[in-house]
C-alpha cells in the first residue's frame, strides 16, 4: 500500500504533500486487528534509475537461498513430531519454549512494546519474527539485535504513527 494518500511520504524523489493528520486518517482506514495479523510491515522506498542499472549488487540470491534453506531446516527440526513446520505457526506454548529472551533483551522489548503501544498480538508476532531472524543468523539464542530488527518491521501499527 502507499504510505500516504499522495504516495510520497518518506520519498527521496518527491516531497510528500500530506499533513500528519491526513496520513493518520489514511492509515486509520486499515483495521488495527487486521494489521496485528500481518507479521512484517516494511517501508519500501522507490529505487532510482541509476541504482536499478548500476553494477552495485547486494548479497547474491544463491547465498540468501542457502541461508533461508538452512533456517527452514532448523525450524523443521525444532518442530519435528508436531503439526507446526515454521516459526510463524507457533502458538503461545511454543513461543514460551522457543522464544526465550535474556533479561536485557526482555527489558529492551518491554520498552519498545510500551513506548510504541504495540498490542499483545504484535508482541507475539515480534517474538516469532525475532526467532526467525535469529535462525537466519544461525543463532540458537534470540539476541537484542534480532528483537530490535523485528520491532522495526511493525511500522504500520497505529500507535507507532501517532509517535511520529
Amino acid at each position: 500500500m502507499n504510505p500516504c494518500p499522495c504516495g510520497y511520504w518518506n520519498s527521496v524523489l518527491k516531497e510528500c504533500t500530506c499533513t500528519p493528520p491526513v496520513i493518520q486518517r489514511y492509515l486509520a482506514k486499515i483495521s488495527g486487528p487486521l494489521l496485528d495479523r500481518i507479521d512484517l510491515h516494511i517501508d519500501v522506498p522507490e529505487v532510482k534509475y541509476k541504482e536499478l542499472t548500476g553494477g552495485t549488487r547486494g548479497e547474491a540470491s544463491k547465498l540468501i537461498a542457502q541461508r533461508v534453506s538452512k533456517a527452514r531446516d532448523v525450524q523443521l527440526g525444532r518442530f519435528r513430531n508436531t503439526a507446526i513446520f515454521c516459526n510463524a505457526q507457533m502458538r503461545p506454548a511454543e513461543i514460551s519454549k522457543y522464544c526465550v529472551l535474556d533479561d536485557s533483551t526482555r527489558k529492551m522489548l518491554e520498552s519498545a512494546i510500551q513506548g510504541l503501544g504495540f498490542s499483545a498480538r504484535a508482541y507475539d508476532r515480534i517474538l516469532k519474527v525475532s526467532r526467525t531472524i535469529a535462525d537466519l543468523a544461525n543463532s540458537a539464542e534470540i539476541r537484542e539485535e534480532h528483537v530490535s530488527e523485528a520491532v522495526q518491521y511493525r511500522s504500520l501499527d497505529r500507535n507507532y504513527w501517532e509517535t511520529m
